[in-house]
């Protein structure tokens, strides 16, 4: 083993992100380094640690058994590091001019997004966001979190990183007002269960929600019509047919009128949904980004 000397903090990333992606492409993407600069990287690595720590695995690569055990000290290694460089940044917000990137569902863009410019521009006129979807690999691996400053997503699904509950909402039912299954504006458990239904899908992997989780504990039939990329699209799919859609009712309530449909008290009983905000455990002491979580949970507080 090489000693200590020939490690530079630039190599202590490269392991970083080459025991957590298991792929030189990926880790190359992850740090901003080339796929020659990365496998050049691995090269001094494993003659510093005499060990090959990927091997590969037909078409995969996998750790050796003293990667496993790096793994979780270079991480805490790295989160040091970027503890102590934090240290020393001030973030006044009044006179900074970062921008943030967020990532959100369109839920959360629909009933968070302008309040939360308004008050971002009311405390830090200096400041922008940016705001994107959510990667469809966001479960996979923490490269999507790293890339980005924060994520408003829901709680229920295995998200990597550190979150912190912002508020709740309840899922309601939506459905076109000529429906003929509407008794007196309302739907009974029965009829709910015999219409066929539109649903979200979010990301690459098949997802349930809180409220398609809790149907399926419940022992409701799922007779799936239209599934749809994301909350919003849900309303104006309804519009004019026989289907019914469960989603949150803030989102419900805002864009009814314009899709033409109409909001039902669910026959099933209160499901909620739960938002958070996430961050990359290595970003928890970025002062900036201790603001900015701040600012979200008092907007979200005030919805």
């Amino acid at each position: 083993m090489a000693g200590v000397s020939s490690v530079d903090f630039n190599l202590l990333i490269a392991l970083s992100a080459l025991l957590e992606e298991r792929n030189l492409t990926r880790a190359g993407e992850k740090t901003n380094m080339s796929q020659p600069a990365m496998s050049s990287a691995l090269a001094r690595l494993r003659r510093h640690f005499d060990d090959e720590l990927l091997v590969r695995d037909g078409r995969q690569y996998e750790l050796t058994p003293l990667a496993e055990r790096l793994l979780p000290d270079v991480r805490d290694a790295l989160r040091q590091v970027e503890r102590t460089l934090e240290a020393r940044t001030e973030f006044d917000p009044a006179t900074s001019t970062r921008t943030f990137s967020l990532v959100m569902s369109d839920y959360a863009v629909t009933v968070l997004v302008d309040p939360l410019l308004r008050r971002v521009q009311e405390l830090a006129p200096g400041v922008g966001l940016t705001v994107n979807p959510i990667p469809g690999d966001m479960q996979e691996s923490d490269r999507s979190l790293l890339q980005h400053d924060l994520m408003i997503a829901p709680l229920g699904f295995t998200f990597p990183g550190e979150s912190e509950e912002i508020f709740r909402d309840r899922y309601v039912c939506l459905i076109d007002p000529g429906n003929s299954w509407l008794a007196d504006g309302a739907l009974s458990l029965a009829s709910f269960g015999a219409l066929p239904q539109a649903v979200a899908t979010f990301g690459q992997r098949e997802m349930l929600n809180q409220a398609e989780q809790a149907l399926v504990t419940l022992g409701l039939p799922r007779h799936v019509q239209v599934t749809t990329e994301g909350w919003l699209p849900l309303p104006f799919v309804v519009a004019g047919t026989n289907l019914v859609a469960v989603v949150p009712e803030r989102l419900a309530r805002r864009v009814a009128g314009t899709a033409g449909v109409v909001v039902v008290e669910p026959p099933f009983g209160t499901i909620e949904l739960i938002e958070a905000v996430w961050w990359h455990p290595t970003r928890s002491g970025d002062q900036a980004l201790r603001w900015l979580r701040s600012i979200v949970a008092w907007v979200a507080a005030r919805l």
